[in-house]
């Protein structure tokens, strides 16, 4: 009930102050467990994959600093979300996350840990790519822009409405998590990730990635696939 009624009151803010692409979101799921995995430019992204969806398992993280704050606290409790230490390797909750997931949840998660304080990407950190490994759910690829909050704080102040565009890309899975060499394995497996994020992105976005062989690969393939669909 919690959530009907935040999605309620954030919805209705957002119709207000911005103009949302969202046309692809219907690409994801439904139901069924999923990993979405997306670039992270400011703090509106968290409203965002909370109030956009209308699904009511919506596996929840929350930063660990912002358990300092009272209203966070008393918000997390509400929505049974969990407090993620960006800064280590968090198992106790990547576990809690696996087994939600198994359930058939869908989570959403931010690849590169913290925003990104040029609107570039940043460089992955492993810990999206071990949930998927280790439960084996389909990974979608989700790209955001417009929510910087550079972005935000100067077009409010202005009393301009936002624009903000969600792209969302063809899901993926991972091999299961091999006894040797994971460290490799996870590294490969993050840049898959941003890389397919990078390439439903404007150039200017890619940051880190922008000359990574794999996501030129990505889009010599897009490339071919819009030159076939005209074709056809």
């Amino acid at each position: 009930m919690f959530l009907r009624i935040l999605r309620f009151v954030c919805r209705f803010i957002l119709r207000i102050i911005a103009r949302i692409d969202k046309s692809e979101l219907d690409r994801i799921p439904a139901t069924g467990a999923c990993l979405a995995v997306s670039n992270h430019l400011g703090r509106l992204d968290a409203m965002l994959a909370m109030v956009l969806s209308d699904r009511d398992d919506i596996i929840m993280m929350v930063a660990e600093k912002y358990q300092a704050y009272w209203i966070w606290r008393w918000t997390a409790r509400k929505l049974d979300a969990l407090w993620l230490d960006r800064h280590n390797a968090d198992f106790r909750t990547l576990r809690e996350v696996q087994k939600r997931l198994k359930a058939g949840g869908i989570a959403a998660v931010a690849p590169e840990g913290t925003r990104s304080p040029t609107g570039q990407m940043q460089p992955g950190k492993p810990g999206a790519a071990y949930l998927a490994a280790k439960t084996g759910v389909p990974i979608i690829p989700v790209a955001i822009t417009g929510t910087e909050d550079k972005v935000v704080y100067g077009r409010l102040k202005r009393f301009q409405r936002l624009e903000i565009t969600i792209r969302v890309g063809e899901p993926f899975s991972l091999p299961s998590l091999p006894r040797k060499n994971k460290d490799e394995f996870l590294q490969q497996s993050t840049d898959e990730m941003m890389c397919r994020i990078a390439a439903l992105l404007p150039p200017e976005y890619r940051g880190v990635y922008a000359e990574h062989p794999r996501l030129q690969e990505l889009l010599v393939a897009q490339m071919d696939l819009m030159e076939k669909e005209i074709g056809d």
